[in-house]
């Protein structure tokens, strides 16, 4: 397995191996020791499908308390997926990667606790998996706008399919300061 290090601090590219032949393939998805030796050291206490559409976006999301890390990846499709650092005090708070996630590639992608998340389906249409680090709390959730022009994520989509709850996300400078997950170094 491949594992590539972001410039956000704990952002994870990784490329499992993938066994295959006329048949089709194999590749373990998860493997607690081997990720823990990636650096992913937190256990995983949700596992969650969603199928989208093409123009589809679903984010930039986040939990704050009751952070979520995610351990994500495309079953069917492809998807354009971001992570944005809003840890107040990082060294890179605002700042964001991105990464194409296909079923032709095979990449996951690992997205801390501290960080805003979200996706848009590129392909007809798109079955994207993650695993969850802590349960979701409808409580605690907000969402980031997704074309904040202060982070600048360059989206391969000009008009994406929103939620009525990522319409009215608010920008990064909106939130209140106590809102945002804090930068532990």
């Amino acid at each position: 397995m491949k594992v590539t290090e972001s410039k956000l601090s704990g952002v994870l590219t990784i490329e499992p191996n993938v066994f295959g032949d006329e048949r089709g393939y194999f590749m373990e998805s998860w493997q607690q020791l081997r990720y823990q030796e990636a650096g992913i050291k937190e256990n995983f206490v949700q596992s969650n499908v969603s199928k989208s559409q093409h123009g589809v976006l679903r984010g930039l999301h986040f939990q704050n308390p009751n952070a979520q890390g995610k351990l994500v990846y495309v079953l069917e499709g492809e998807v354009f997926d971001v992570a944005v650092d809003i840890r107040r005090g990082s060294p890179t708070f605002g700042q964001y990667e991105a990464v194409i996630l296909s079923e032709k590639n095979h990449k996951q992608f690992y997205v801390p606790e501290g960080f805003a998340h979200g996706f848009c389906v590129l392909s007809e249409s798109a079955t994207f998996c993650y695993m969850c680090t802590n349960y979701y709390d409808a409580s605690v959730e907000a969402s980031l706008l997704w074309n904040d022009q202060a982070i600048g994520i360059e989206w391969p989509l000009s008009s994406p399919v929103l939620s009525e709850k990522d319409s009215k996300a608010l920008k990064l400078k909106e939130f209140d300061v106590n809102r945002l997950p804090v930068f532990a170094s």
